[in-house]
This record gives structure tokens, C-alpha cells and sequence, in this order.
């Protein structure tokens, strides 16, 4: 049996393979069945380590990038994605794979149009509350379509009438998905009764996250203490400017910088944080898995219409409050989070309504039914 992953180009495409990854070779254990091999199709590894130690095999096939926008890389990238759709079809009949498992993406779109000549069976996931161009056109050959948010269903009402359509949530990797309070005090160097803020910038940070927050630190700090993923481009300078800005605060010392968060640092941050800020992407899905009030500050429509659309219909859920770049400062951020947190009542609801949105078996659904199609089609 031979499984083939497509997608990535992001961690939020990256990591929900390996997750499924995981939830398979799981799976092939319960069922008493031989392991199968497994493939990652795509421009990169993305992460190396992780396809390794996950059994993963990487196939190299070029893609060009889809832009919203005039540039003159689009003329160029349509050659690389046409080069890519050749090196992908001969690459995938040499393999021949019994099910293509696509995260979407221009990343993906290759593999995609390798698998339907090739007659290959597809199942596609969408983490987005609407469809990325490369999935709503998977979405018609495609034997199955899972999603992340109940809304997406809307988009494939053809789909779903043929009960094509599944609401699975997206898949979280089991290193992270239950947060860690045992020993994160002091692991963290945290202070054991005051309120814990927790800013998720995503792997490159977030400039404007990271502004605002130098903004408001004088007055955080007086109330809370601070877990701040910068980015590791940005930890140096997010230190030279807090010490500047925090130099004569006697509670300087609640503020704490990570460029990075490993698996262990995540779950442990997870455990004592008492609310989350973050982007709208897919770590949505893993501050739902945590149980924790959030507030969102998704991408500027201008850049990313996905993230400002994911973080409302989260929102809908009361899970979160959301904040547009537009609207965003250091004086709206301060009163929000006091808001959230002064409110007991608030918190509780928030929690309850990330723990309803949040499914955790999201992973072990999605490879049910790859084993399935797979096995049919061995």
C-alpha cells in the first residue's frame, strides 16, 4: 500500500500531513495491517526532520506560485507549474500510489493534476473557512472533502450532496495537541498567581503584533506576565526594544521572549496561559484544542482574505474576540485583554466555546478513510 502527501509551501499545509501521518501509522497498528509507505510531493521538504522521523519519503516536483495580484513571476511561475504538472505525472506513475491526501495549496496543484490523469483516487482537505483555487477545482474529481470549519461546506454544495463533504476540523499533531501545566511555572520562569498572556506569532513572527506589543508593555506587564513568540528574525530586536522600553519598570522581569517554541515549550505555554494572541490561521485550531480565550488579529484583507474569514467564523463560536489590523493598537489590545480577563463569566464561555469548535480526532478520521480508499484500491 502506498499513500502520497502533497502540500506544504507553510506549516499550516506541513504539519497537518505529518499529523495524519501519525494518525495512520497508528491506525496500521490497531488493524493488525502492514504499514504502508508514505510520500511527501512538493517544491521542498519544509521540514526534513519530520518527514524523516515520520517515515516519509520526499519527492522533489517543481510548482509556481498563484498570486492575487500583477507580477511579472506569475509569466514565469505558469512555466514552472506547467514543467512541474510533466515531472509530477511521470514521477506518480513510476510510484503509482493507492490515494493522493492534498493540503491544497499552489504547492499541491501538481501532484493534484498528476493524480487525475493518472486516475489515481484524491481526497483533499481544506483548513480555510473558504476554498484556496486549487482545491475548489480538486473538489470535482476529488472522492472525499474534509474541512476545517462548518462553513466551508457552502462552497462544495454539489459535493455535499453527493455526501462528499466532511466537517473533521483540521488535523493537530499529537506532540501538541494536550497542553502541559506540570512543572511550565517553573519551567518558564513564571510567577505562580499572575495572569499569563500568550502571543503566538507564527515561526516568522509578526511585525505588526510585535509593535504593538512594545506599545503596550509598560502597562501589561503591571497586571500580567508575558510568553511571546517573536519569530527568530525578530528576537533581537524585540529584546534591545523591550529592555528600552521596560528600563525603569520594576516588573520588567514578566515579560518573556522565545524566538521559538518547541513541542514541549508549546504545550507547557498552552498549560499556564490564561488567554491567547495570535494570527488567524491554522493555529486556530490548535488554541481550540487548548481550551483557551483567544484574541485574533488576522492578516489584512489586502493580503489574505483566508485569515480575516477563518478568524469571524471562529469568532462565531465564542471562542474569541477578533481585532482588524485596521482597528489594531496598543490602547484596543490593552482594554480587550482586560476585558476577557476581569470577566470570569467571559472566560468560561470563551473556553467552552473553543473545547465545542475544537475536534481533536480530526487526524484519526482522516486516515480512516485514506486506509479505506487505499486498501480498495491496493
Amino acid at each position: 500500500m502506498k499513500i502520497l502527501f502533497t502540500g506544504g509551501g507553510t506549516g499550516g499545509h506541513f504539519y497537518p500531513i505529518i499529523a495524519v501521518a501519525q494518525a495512520i501509522n497508528e491506525k496500521v497498528v490497531e488493524k493488525n495491517i502492514l504499514p504502508p509507505k508514505m510520500y511527501f510531493m512538493s517544491p521542498s521538504h519544509y521540514n526534513a526532520r519530520a518527514l524523516f522521523d515520520n517515515e516519509i519519503e520526499f519527492i522533489q516536483v517543481p510548482a509556481g506560485k498563484i498570486r492575487r495580484y500583477f507580477s511579472l513571476l506569475n509569466i514565469s511561475d505558469a512555466f514552472k507549474t506547467l514543467y512541474g504538472m510533466l515531472v509530477a505525472i511521470i514521477k506518480m506513475y513510476r510510484l503509482y500510489p493507492d490515494v493522493v491526501f492534498a493540503k491544497g495549496s499552489y504547492t499541491s496543484f501538481p501532484a493534484l493534476f498528476a493524480a487525475k490523469i493518472l486516475k489515481i483516487p484524491v481526497i483533499i482537505h481544506e483548513s480555510d473557512s473558504t476554498p484556496g483555487k486549487v482545491n475548489a477545482w480538486a473538489a470535482k474529481f476529488a472522492e472525499k472533502i474534509a474541512i476545517s470549519y462548518p462553513q466551508a461546506a457552502e462552497a462544495f454544495p454539489k459535493q455535499k450532496a453527493q455526501g462528499r463533504v466532511a466537517f473533521t476540523g483540521n488535523p493537530i499533531r499529537k506532540d501538541i495537541i494536550l497542553p502541559l501545566s506540570n512543572g511550565a511555572r517553573e519551567f518558564l520562569n513564571l510567577e505562580e498567581k499572575t495572569p499569563t498572556i500568550f502571543i503566538l506569532g507564527g515561526s516568522q513572527g509578526s511585525q505588526i503584533i510585535n509593535d504593538v506589543v512594545i506599545d503596550a508593555l509598560n502597562d501589561l506587564v503591571k497586571n500580567y506576565q508575558i510568553i511571546h513568540q517573536t519569530g527568530k528574525q525578530n528576537l533581537e530586536s524585540m529584546q534591545q526594544m523591550s529592555k528600552l522600553v521596560l528600563k525603569d519598570n520594576p516588573t520588567a522581569y514578566r515579560y518573556h521572549t522565545f524566538d521559538y517554541l518547541n513541542d514541549l515549550s508549546l504545550r507547557m505555554s498552552a498549560g499556564v496561559a490564561d488567554i491567547v494572541i495570535s494570527r488567524a490561521g491554522s493555529t486556530i485550531f490548535e488554541i481550540a484544542a487548548w481550551g483557551l480565550p483567544s484574541i485574533l488579529i488576522p492578516i489584512s484583507k489586502k493580503i489574505s482574505h483566508d485569515q480575516v474569514h477563518n478568524a469571524f467564523a471562529y469568532a462565531h463560536s465564542g471562542a474569541c474576540s477578533v481585532i482588524e489590523e485596521d482597528n489594531f493598537s496598543s490602547h484596543v489590545l490593552i482594554e480587550e485583554i482586560d476585558r476577557i480577563l476581569n470577566n470570569q463569566n467571559l472566560k468560561e464561555r470563551m473556553r467552552q466555546g473553543a473545547r465545542e469548535f475544537s475536534r481533536i480526532d480530526a487526524a484519526p478520521k482522516i486516515a480512516e478513510v485514506i486506509l479505506e480508499i487505499a486498501l480498495k484500491h491496493e
